[in-house]
């Protein structure tokens, strides 16, 4: 097959780049390089991909929001199945610039939707996010949770959904959204808690947590993220639907803080400053709907995760901590 996966050269798009790469498939990447963290990191996203598979992989540098560039892509590449993970991430930053975070994660989406039409895609996954959920009025989330999302970020994650479910009613579309709940692991975003974390512990600083500490997170090692999207190309019978992708189980952000110390072996007490705007209070998936249809199985718990997390960063110290410390 030929795989698109939009937002190819960052941190979950990457990964499956690659898986797609090793299953022997033939992938186009599209992406716009946003320098949101340094583009350090992405670049060598994708020379990694250029390496693994250099006869199977092609690069096109551009914006979803061009619509011209999106139908270019479609017509040159014919693509069976798109992975449209790009997006502009970030609930502070999507509180700061709604503008920007709706015109990539909604409007872009429909150019890919579009063209996906006109090109008889066999099958259209879309990125989600636990965000979508907000408030919870019970935990753990599952797909018919009310959907009150507190940020503009969750607002177009949510759109982006029915968008997807509209486009598999009206043109048949074979439209799957997974929402993904805080992806972690190898080359994972520098903005992201786990690696703040991880960075200053390993440099003898305090990890800094924003609020009590008492909130907590289902975060989702990267790798079972992966098989959850190996497994939609797979299969069809998930057609229309939206998943929770998550993990095993949660973690307050006070004991995510204390476990990287214990890790990493820092001399160090995690210090507190005021909470984050629209950040979730509680997050926690229901996977079942995904474990009955695809075959969903999480397999990394969480403090395992951060302990891999922790061994690779020290592997690739020398390149990847001064991204980290720049971002």
């Amino acid at each position: 097959m030929t795989v698109l996966v939009t937002g190819g050269a960052g941190f979950i798009g990457s990964h499956l780049a690659e898986a797609f790469l090793e299953e022997g498939h033939r992938v186009v990447t599209l992406d716009v390089l946003d320098p949101y963290y340094d583009l350090g990191i992405k670049e060598r996203n994708l020379e990694r991909c250029r390496e693994a598979a250099p006869d199977r992989f092609s690069f096109v540098e551009g914006s979803i929001t061009d619509r011209s560039l999106v139908e270019d892509v479609f017509e040159t590449h014919d693509p069976d199945a798109v992975y449209h993970q790009a997006a502009q991430a970030g609930v502070r930053t999507s509180v700061e610039k709604p503008k920007k975070v709706h015109e990539i994660n909604t409007t872009g989406l429909v150019h890919l939707l579009e063209a996906a039409v006109e090109s008889d895609v066999r099958r259209f996954v879309n990125a989600s996010s636990s965000s979508v959920y907000g408030v919870p009025e019970y935990l753990p989330y599952d797909e018919e949770h009310p959907n009150t999302p507190k940020s503009p970020y969750g607002v177009t994650k949510l759109a982006a959904e029915h968008y997807c479910r509209v486009w598999n009613e009206i043109h048949d579309l074979p439209t799957v959204s997974l929402r993904y709940f805080t992806v972690y692991g190898p080359r994972m975003r520098p903005n992201m808690a786990i690696t703040n974390f991880t960075s200053r512990c390993l440099n003898g600083e305090a990890p800094i947590i924003y609020g009590d500490g008492e909130q907590t997170r289902d975060f989702t090692y990267v790798d079972d993220v992966v098989e959850a999207n190996l497994a939609l190309l797979e299969t069809d019978a998930a057609d229309g639907e939206v998943l929770n992708v998550g993990s095993t189980g949660t973690i307050t952000i006070r004991e995510l803080a204390e476990h990287v110390v214990d890790v990493t072996d820092a001399d160090v007490e995690p210090v507190h400053e005021d909470a984050r705007a629209a950040d979730a209070r509680h997050t926690h998936a229901d996977v079942s709907k995904a474990r009955e249809l695809i075959g969903y199985e999480p397999t990394t718990e969480i403090r395992a995760g951060v302990s891999r997390f922790v061994d690779w960063y020290r592997d690739n110290r020398e390149w990847y901590e001064p991204l980290v410390r720049r971002s």
